[in-house]
């Protein structure tokens, strides 16, 4: 990514789930991999023990995406 001023850098958003049936790296990478699909992603940071997942996007995403990139992933988002 380019540098920009301040005045022109976007609004960054954060967003915590927990995900539920990650065992090892290789179910990480799955997820990891399946979320940074979703349209405005720009950073993924899962937890393994616990399951927290943190997606940085520069726009709002929406929690049926998180879900549906999750299940195709093969996992279960905790509601």
């Amino acid at each position: 990514m380019a540098w920009a001023p301040p005045q022109y850098i976007g609004r960054m958003s954060t967003s915590t789930f927990t995900v539920k049936g990650m065992t090892c790296g290789n179910c990480v990478k799955h997820v990891t991999e399946e979320l940074n699909t979703i349209a405005g992603v720009t950073n993924v940071d899962i937890t393994l023990e616990s399951g927290a997942v943190v997606i940085t996007s520069d726009s709002d995403i929406s929690a049926a995406d998180v879900e549906a990139a999750v299940v195709e992933a093969g996992y279960e988002l905790v509601k």
